[in-house]
């Protein structure tokens, strides 16, 4: 080989080799570049799922907390229910009891009134004969007020007290009487009743004011259906004192 054929083949190699390393070389940049691309990109990756993991756990609790918060709130709501409808059911029952203390003491007050009061013996009557009218159908004068009723009326108590005297021949007082009743009362005063068709209590018992007692009449000296009513200071027949007076002392219009 020549000289100049071999320096030709020399420069030849060199170029080649030149060549080769500046390839490789440049092959080396370029995988390490892609290595650093690709450790930056798995980086950001992990610190993207960490941050939307973060962020998932943020919203689940607050989720939770919202869910706490939420139950919380219709505990408390159904606490101030429940504490309400108690309120509410003790204001009624508080109420209730007031009522019926209200309605035991007015009923309680009508019961001793009623004790105190007078009624009239007869309803619906219109006055006959009345206390010492004189005339020839009695001894001396009448001793009582006539309220005249039709038969099978009936009568009550003008008081509260005890039957002292019951049952025919005037109850022991004269057969002019008929049938007849006398009551005692508290204030020491007496109550007769005569010319009874019926008697319905006896002697001992204990009546109330307006209690029935018997049955209006035209039984004994009498000159038609009527009730006879006295008043007297003692269970006896001469102790009679005005009856529509007496009644009228007591707030009732006879």
């Amino acid at each position: 080989m020549s000289q100049r054929v071999t320096s030709r083949f020399f420069r030849t190699s060199l170029r080649t080799r030149a060549a080769v390393l500046a390839a490789g070389l440049g092959a080396s940049a370029v995988l390490g570049a892609g290595v650093a691309a690709a450790v930056d990109n798995s980086a950001a990756g992990v610190a993207a799922t960490a941050v939307q993991a973060q962020a998932a756990v943020q919203a689940q609790a607050a989720a939770q907390a919202q869910a706490v918060e939420k139950a919380a709130a219709v505990q408390a709501k159904a606490a101030a229910a429940k504490k309400a409808a108690a309120v509410k059911a003790a204001a009624a029952k508080q109420a209730a009891a007031k009522k019926a203390a209200a309605q035991k003491a007015a009923a309680k007050k009508a019961a001793a009134k009623k004790a105190l009061a007078w009624v009239s013996p007869v309803k619906h009557y219109a006055k006959s004969a009345s206390f010492a009218q004189a005339g020839g159908m009695w001894q001396s004068t009448h001793s009582g007020q006539d309220f005249a009723v039709p038969s099978g009326t009936v009568v009550v108590a003008a008081h509260g007290g005890t039957v002292v005297k019951a049952g025919g021949n005037g109850a022991g007082d004269g057969p002019a009487y008929g049938n007849a009743v006398v009551i005692k009362h508290a204030n020491g005063t007496y109550s007769q009743y005569a010319h009874l068709s019926r008697v319905d209590v006896k002697i001992g018992q204990v009546v109330g004011t307006g209690q029935r007692i018997a049955l209006s009449g035209n039984t004994g000296n009498s000159s038609g259906p009527h009730l006879h009513f006295e008043i007297r200071t003692t269970a006896n027949y001469g102790t009679a004192i005005d009856p529509v007076a007496f009644l009228r002392g007591k707030g009732l219009k006879v």
